[in-house]
């Protein structure tokens, strides 16, 4: 029995920039992530919207990666890395934050 692929929500660079403007929130929080086999690390999220956010670290990773978001209190968000530059990268979600659960996370940020 062949495992089901995860879909995820439209990378960054193939969604209307308007759109993205209007869903994206600046914040600013440690979190972990890791991906397939590898021991978490820390990074830290400098914006985020339903569909994805954008995360600082001095690991590298590489589009299409999948990887694990752990922010404090909250389950492990599964997401691709759509794009890298430097110590920057763009990541979408396999599947859009609930409304509820973006508001919190941007509360969040703000303590």
């Amino acid at each position: 029995m062949a495992m089901e692929q995860p879909t995820f929500a439209q990378p960054y660079d193939l969604v209307d920039d308007d759109a993205r403007r209007a869903l994206r929130k600046s914040v600013r929080m440690r979190a972990h992530l890791r991906d397939r086999g590898q021991t978490r690390f820390e990074i830290e999220v400098t914006d985020l919207s339903r569909s994805g956010f954008r995360a600082e670290t001095s690991f590298t990773l590489w589009p299409g990666t999948i990887v694990w978001l752990t922010l404090p209190g909250l389950a492990a968000l599964e997401a691709v890395v759509a794009w890298r530059d430097r110590y920057k990268y763009g990541c979408a979600f396999a599947k859009p934050l609930h409304p509820a659960v973006f508001d919190h996370i941007v509360a969040l940020s703000l303590r």
